[in-house]
């Protein structure tokens, strides 16, 4: 990367966003963290691969701890707006792209920006 110290403020941005909707939702425990930091770490790697894509790494990381969760303790954000039918996740809007947001597929709403969940 040309700039290592905006790529370590990107990261660490990425990381307060998501640990932000983490305890918003109440479940940032330890082992929870442990996933964000891995993610962090990955994305690390990626965008040094990639230095383009720094302004993408807060909606990749939360991508990312969205998938790990969903493996290890089940989906993550639920859909605050949905009440009839199944329990749902939001879905990172856009997938690739700057200025990520939480967003309901079904009502096709957006509900927060990665970082605003309450």
């Amino acid at each position: 990367m040309d700039d290592p110290i905006h790529l370590e403020q990107a990261l660490h941005a990425a990381r307060a966003l998501v640990l932000a909707d983490l305890a918003a939702r109440d479940v940032a425990d330890a082992g929870v963290v442990s996933l964000v930091e891995e993610a962090v770490a990955q994305r690390r790697w990626w965008v040094e691969q990639w230095p383009e894509g720094v302004e993408f790494i807060a909606g990749l990381v939360a991508q990312d701890v969205q998938d790990a969760l969903l493996e290890r303790y089940g989906r993550w954000p639920l859909c605050p707006v949905c009440d009839a039918g199944d329990p749902h996740a939001l879905d990172v809007e856009p997938e690739l792209g700057p200025d990520p947001h939480w967003v309901c597929s079904k009502a096709g709403v957006v509900v927060a920006r990665v970082g605003g969940l309450s």
